[in-house]
């Protein structure tokens, strides 16, 4: 079991969430389920969006990397991806559609490195490196174990059956190593993406007054968050990873994490 390290109180209060004020980026990795029954293909959609708000769609280029990691073997699904728009409410943007082959029991950690984007409105890059799981058999493998990204949040929980009401807890890794005071945007999936049509469902619930939730992690790089309601929730770390420039700009290296919650019959 780990153990969190006791926090002073100012940084223990730091930890609470609390509003910020612009919506959140969130690179999807979304598969309709995250607990597969039998082998085959499973189909994944790749958006860039604000699915708490069912906002706007950003323009997703071809990922410089998607593979799964199973067992601890790796395996590119980079030939997997076939571009496709994917229409939110209010515009469309580029989106990918893929597949994972899921054969043997246990975990499929989804791994996607985007190419940056720009971000016009606040003069910045963004790349956020997405890791998302699935799991057969009811096995786990591999969800706790990181992957080795310039960053990534590792789950202290087993991410794909989160019970609501409970906590998730994660550990924000750069270059292998904790961040302390990285702010770590929480985002519920409250449009899904629709698989055949390729367009944003209707959401089952609005973002709270405030704007975006937000975490701070502690001085080991771990934040824990009480999950309200079952579904997808993401967590992204804002420009915690090692690279800060692109192409002359700020670049905000993001790590991004998804889990879902399940209510108890």
């Amino acid at each position: 079991m780990t153990l969190l390290p006791t926090l002073k109180p100012a940084l223990a209060l730091a930890c609470m969430t609390v509003p910020a004020a612009a919506p959140a980026h969130f690179l999807l990795e979304y598969t309709v389920d995250t607990m597969i029954e039998r082998p085959g293909d499973v189909p994944v959609k790749l958006v860039f969006w604000h699915p708490f708000e069912n906002g706007h769609v950003m323009d997703l280029a071809r990922p410089r990397e998607f593979f799964m990691l199973h067992r601890g073997e790796r395996t590119d699904l980079l030939d997997t991806l076939e571009p496709v728009t994917f229409t939110g409410p209010t515009n469309g943007g580029a989106a990918y559609k893929g597949s994972v082959p899921v054969k043997r029991a246990g975990d499929y950690v989804l791994v996607t490195v985007p190419e940056p984007y720009f971000e016009e409105t606040e003069d910045i890059y963004i790349q956020q490196i997405t890791k998302s799981f699935l799991n057969r058999g009811t096995m786990p493998t591999d969800w706790m174990t990181p992957v080795g990204l310039p960053v990534e949040i590792v789950p202290l929980n087993k991410p794909y059956n989160i019970l609501t009401g409970s906590t998730f807890t994660g550990q924000v890794l750069a270059d292998g190593k904790p961040v302390a005071g990285a702010e770590i945007e929480i985002e519920y999936m409250a449009a899904e993406p629709d698989m055949d049509s390729s367009s944003a469902s209707a959401p089952v619930t609005t973002p709270p007054p405030g704007g975006a939730v937000v975490a701070i992690s502690d001085l080991n790089g771990y934040f824990t968050f009480g999950v309200p309601r079952a579904g997808y929730w993401g967590f992204a770390a804002l420009g915690a990873g090692p690279e800060t420039e692109h192409e002359g700009k700020e670049l905000s290296q993001d790590a991004v994490i998804w889990i879902r919650a399940w209510d108890l019959d």
